[in-house]
């Protein structure tokens, strides 16, 4: 889908998103440059977590607010997030839930408009 949709998609029907349409939607319309991130207190190394890094300069671009961002991880955030709250895996959505914007920081830019 295009970036449009996809962002009337996240206001309208959060609860339907799914993690591999958001990537692939992005994928589509953004050259991706892996950096370095911060999430909360979780280090992220160049090249690792992409999906994460992805969604999340992706709604720093756009503006997104927590909640929508958070929708853009889909059924990974429905199903292995919300749907067990006291577990520890998923650690960037878990601490974006925790601290926000404020604790996502990039070394760099992540997405740049495709030609």
């Amino acid at each position: 889908m295009d970036i449009k949709t996809l962002l009337e998609q996240i206001t309208i029907s959060a609860d339907k998103i799914q993690f591999k349409e958001v990537i692939a939607s992005i994928e589509s319309a953004y050259e991706f440059t892996p950096v370095a991130f911060t999430n909360g207190n979780v280090e992220n190394a160049e090249g690792q977590n992409q999906g994460s890094c992805k969604i999340f300069a992706f709604a720093k671009l756009h503006g997104l607010t927590p909640e929508q961002t958070i929708a853009c991880f889909g059924e990974i955030y429905r199903d292995e997030v919300l749907a067990q709250p006291t577990a520890d895996n998923h650690q960037n959505i878990r601490q974006f839930i925790a601290n926000g914007w404020e604790g996502v920081t990039f070394a760099g830019e992540a997405l740049s408009p495709k030609k």
